[in-house]
């Protein structure tokens, strides 16, 4: 018998819209001033999103990883002063590690498939909810 391949259903730019708009309008808010947490959420998910789809499919992409990791870290490190100010904010410094990750997910995304993004999207959203029960 036959194997039969999964199938891939690569990413459209339907779905790569909705990932850069939830990027871009959660930084241009930030740039705004009008930065909330359900903004940041938006803008880490996307990216955490992305960034480890793409360590699952061993991306050959030139500095994919670390460009995503320093703007996930820039985010850790504003989540941490949000949560401890209530102020919500990516400083003039934070921006270009920020923007240089939007930019690095939206040239990676299309190298995913839509299967991978869902399955990495639910395995993170399970991550971060076992962490707020425990």
């Amino acid at each position: 018998m036959k194997k039969k391949n999964p199938l891939r259903v690569p990413v459209t730019r339907g779905l790569k819209d909705i990932y850069a708009m939830d990027m871009h309008t959660s930084y241009q808010a930030a740039c705004l001033g009008q930065f909330n947490v359900v903004a940041f959420s938006r803008l880490a998910a996307a990216i955490s999103v992305i960034r480890t789809a793409l360590e699952q499919k061993q991306t050959k992409i030139p500095l994919a990883i670390e460009t995503l990791d320093a703007a996930i870290e820039t985010l850790v490190a504003v989540r941490k002063r949000g949560d401890e100010t209530d102020i919500w904010e990516l400083t003039e410094s934070e921006r270009p590690s920020i923007l240089g990750g939007i930019d690095m997910a939206e040239q990676c995304i299309g190298t995913l498939d839509v299967a991978l993004l869902e399955q990495t999207a639910a395995k993170i959203l399970r991550e971060v909810w076992g962490e707020q029960a425990g």
